[in-house]
């Protein structure tokens, strides 16, 4: 059996396949039971587990968990502490780079870009069939490029990083930062006539999408992620402005669209089983 769990900053996600045949799922708050406790919890349940793939909202680092801003965390050595207690092969990777590996599989891409604009906004990266992760596994922290400077810090205790413009968290602080009671929603500002917020939005987001066009060069640009889902006129936004924030030449092919999947990174998660790099 084959045990795939998705930890976000929320919620903790988990479904049991046995080969290729859904037997179960369960679902935790992130804050109230640390990770390793909860993956015990499952393996005492569910005693056939052989692999335990996990898709991990934060930095990691050869089955350790470096930073962890929203998820509680009761095991850093994760990898190590479960294999050694129980016989299962244990692999963790950061959420993109499982939505990235989902998305790879849904376009039948080799080269593909999943930019995910949620709580936070960062890219998972698939090249040549193979996830690129960087030395210390932080390679294409697109939130945390530089940006504008804010009034506020970002959680990284910057001032300037694109995220605090383009995400939900940004959006939150912004909205905190001017005293606003409207939910954290691009139409509830627009509708507000908050409009400097809305279009300092949309021109981070433009410059995320341009600037992963022309780093990375990607066959295929998935946007998701929350606000991605909430708002579905941006896919058609970067089609018609893009232009104007990526290099040219890294525009010829490029397919830019939605994902399709309800749950990339718990997709992704599952497929670290046969991830052979």
């Amino acid at each position: 059996m084959n045990l795939a769990i998705d930890a976000g900053g929320t919620k903790l996600r988990a479904e049991i396949w046995s080969k290729d045949k859904f037997v179960d799922d369960a679902e935790a708050k992130s804050g109230e039971i640390g990770l390793c406790a909860w993956i015990e919890m499952l393996l005492a349940k569910y005693r056939d587990v052989k692999t335990i793939g996990i898709s991990y909202a934060g930095q990691v680092e050869n089955g350790k968990i470096v930073s962890s801003p929203n998820i509680l965390v009761d095991e850093h050595e994760l990898k190590k502490r479960i294999e050694s207690k129980y016989s299962v092969l244990l692999q963790i990777e950061n959420d993109l780079s499982c939505a990235a590996l989902a998305e790879a599989i849904e376009f039948e891409s080799q080269n593909i870009c999943a930019l995910y604009i949620g709580t936070g906004l960062g890219v998972g990266i698939v090249e040549r069939g193979r996830l690129v992760r960087g030395f210390k596994n932080v390679a294409a922290e697109l939130g945390h490029i530089p940006h504008q400077r804010a009034p506020f810090r970002c959680g990284c205790g910057r001032d300037n990083c694109l995220e605090l413009y383009a995400s939900g968290s940004g959006l939150a602080k912004w909205m905190e930062y001017k005293k606003l009671s409207c939910s954290v929603s691009l139409k509830e500002l627009a509708e507000a006539q908050e409009y400097e917020i809305v279009e300092m939005f949309y021109d981070a987001l433009l410059k995320a999408a341009g600037t992963t066009l022309t780093l990375f060069n990607p066959q295929v640009l998935v946007l998701g992620g929350g606000i991605i889902e909430a708002n579905p006129h941006l896919e058609e936004f970067i089609l018609k402005n893009i232009k104007n924030y990526a290099l040219s030449n890294s525009l010829e092919g490029v397919k830019i669209c939605k994902s399709r999947l309800k749950n990339a990174p718990l997709l992704g998660a599952l497929l670290l089983k046969d991830l052979n790099d």
